[in-house]
């Protein structure tokens, strides 16, 4: 049997962690794929560390594998930390936020068992899946870091920042990644898209976003450095 290892990093999710954990739990997988469920507590201020401890005492069943950071490092430095110590032969990022629906792994997993793909994205400008109304400049910011990381890495991905992206682990953990926060996305992306062969697919997926008044956390601050990591990384 084969295993999708989870990342799921986090940081002041402790009124909601179990939200995510529960759609995870409940998510179906292809009958010879069995879940590792990785959650780095990104040095979290509230009761996210409280929170886990208490959802994993009450659901001693699953294969959960928790690491804390002692102060707040960034999404980037969390993924590092969870993707090291992911054993699974498939790895998938997961944010704690909601705004991704882990019912959707086995599309993205499709493509893998099927053969034909080595990384998978989820794109949420593609298909038909259902998508919240939220903000016009986000989704124009989006697209346009998209097309400068398609213009430096020759590939014609649809959503490059994308939340959701599946990988042979193995690979993954090749990567010499550096990008402490919101740069992991462009910086990984260049990186494979140097891999030689590499075979990288787009699944349409849902996307259910928060406002920042429900807990999103990016800001364009983050839009400036991840065009500062498309160049660096995509050349």
């Amino acid at each position: 049997m084969n295993t999708l290892s989870i990342v799921i990093p986090v940081y002041n999710e402790g009124n909601t962690v179990h939200l995510i954990l529960d759609k995870v739990k409940k998510s179906t997988l292809p009958n010879h794929i069995s879940k590792q469920i990785i959650i780095v507590n990104d040095g979290s201020a509230d009761h996210t560390a409280a929170a886990v401890a208490a959802y994993m005492q009450q659901n001693a069943d699953l294969d959960i594998r928790y690491f804390e950071h002692a102060k707040n490092k960034g999404k980037g430095a969390a993924l590092h930390t969870g993707i090291a110590h992911a054993t699974g032969e498939y790895t998938i990022i997961q944010d704690a936020d909601l705004e991704y629906d882990p019912n959707e792994y086995a599309l993205l997993l499709q493509p893998v068992i099927d053969g034909f793909a080595d990384v998978v994205y989820g794109s949420r400008f593609a298909g038909g899946n259902a998508h919240r109304v939220l903000f016009f400049w986000h989704t124009i910011g989006n697209k346009f870091l998209t097309f400068l990381s398609n213009m430096t890495t020759n590939l014609n991905i649809t959503d490059m920042e994308s939340c959701y992206k599946l990988f042979d682990t193995r690979m993954l953990q090749s990567l010499r990644l550096k990008e402490k926060r919101f740069g992991f996305e462009p910086e990984v992306t260049a990186k494979i898209s140097k891999i030689p062969k590499i075979r990288i697919y787009e699944v349409g997926i849902s996307y259910y976003g928060r406002t920042y008044e429900e807990g999103k956390k990016i800001n364009w601050k983050d839009g400036f450095r991840a065009i500062y990591c498309i160049f660096r990384y995509g050349f």
